[in-house]
């Protein structure tokens, strides 16, 4: 049990720091905040593997840490909507956790497009709900502020969530490789 626990400290803490240095390759960057990174993997990663309620706890610590790096804050309460609350509610990709542990890899990669696809919405609504309140001032005129909203976070939450997929689903497919490549090896010796 302790190990198991030291584990799951030492997996959060490594998905932590990735999560972190991956939000600082960006393919681009909006000019009133939001990019285009693989900074969710680790967290859909991690929700997937100990499930939802660690997925919510390491989001939810990856918004802070990206408060304290010099997030983009405009009113305090857009900071938390926009940075705890929005990638902590990646967490809730973990809901399937349980079903992923046991599936073999064509259900394994409908439930990653299935997981990454809740998590992404609902850090997706967040971002939107924190555009209407604190950002419809820069709609342009004759735009409603929630079809302003939806097209701002859109245009790079989409591409993120459709990248995250890719990734989760390619990363997938090289461990389920390497461990059967590691259990041929050990039954060939």
């Amino acid at each position: 049990m302790q190990n198991n626990k030291i584990q799951e400290l030492t997996e959060l803490g490594v998905a932590l720091a990735l999560a972190t240095i991956l939000s600082f390759l960006k393919l681009y960057e909006m000019p009133q905040g939001g990019s285009l990174t693989l900074e969710m993997l680790p967290i859909i990663f991690i929700s997937l593997r100990w499930g939802w309620k660690k997925g919510f706890f390491l989001g939810a610590t990856y918004g802070v840490l990206q408060l304290l790096l010099g997030a983009k804050i405009y009113y305090p309460s857009q900071a938390f909507i926009d940075y705890p609350l929005a990638f902590g509610l990646l967490g809730f990709s973990g809901l399937v956790s349980k079903l992923f542990d046991e599936a073999n890899f064509k259900i394994k990669s409908i439930l990653i497009v299935m997981a990454t696809l809740l998590g992404g919405s609902f850090r997706f609504l967040a971002h939107v709900i924190s555009g209407v309140v604190f950002f419809g001032k820069y709609a342009p005129e004759g735009v409603d502020v929630w079809v302003y909203s939806l097209g701002y976070n859109a245009t790079y939450m989409i591409p993120q969530i459709i990248i995250t997929i890719v990734a989760m689903i390619l990363l997938d497919k090289g461990l389920a490789n390497t461990s059967l490549n590691e259990v041929n090896n050990r039954e060939a010796k």
